[in-house]
């Protein structure tokens, strides 16, 4: 019975922690002009391939985790995004008055997620990476966890 009042809570956690990285996977497509704009202003090297490769990584991580596959792997994948998306783009330190202000509030808001990122991958399977593996759910791996 805990198991299925775990999977209560995590599974639209889960499913929302997907949305906030498939939306914003497809904005970055959609609305390229604004978000290059935006790496200008925080000087990211190399912006346009790194949006590529951040919207394709947005979009199917994010339906990933809505699919509930190899969450573990992905949710440690888009901690480590996170991270870098603070480092880069919430660089709060290199502004002053409301731009800092701004910047240090997503900054935060990114650590929230980021612990919620850390703790769903805690709190799944681990399995390895095949790409036959890819149409089963992580809810058909039996945890090990005792």
């Amino acid at each position: 019975m805990e198991h299925r009042n775990a999977a209560l809570l995590i599974t639209p956690g889960r499913v929302l922690l997907g949305l906030y990285f498939l939306v914003p996977g497809i904005f970055k497509f959609t609305s390229w002009d604004q978000h290059m704009a935006l790496m200008d202003l925080h000087n990211v090297p190399l912006a346009p391939p790194l949006l590529v490769v951040a919207g394709v990584t947005n979009i199917i991580g994010g339906l990933m985790l809505i699919a509930n596959r190899h969450v573990r792997l992905v949710s440690l994948g888009f901690a480590v995004y996170i991270v870098l998306v603070n480092y880069f783009l919430h660089d709060f330190w290199n502004f002053s008055a409301l731009t800092a202000q701004h910047e240090t509030q997503n900054f935060i808001k990114n650590l929230g997620i980021l612990a919620g990122l850390l703790v769903l991958a805690g709190a799944s399977p681990a399995r390895p990476l095949r790409l036959e593996d890819l149409k089963r759910s992580d809810a058909s791996i039996v945890s090990t966890k005792g």
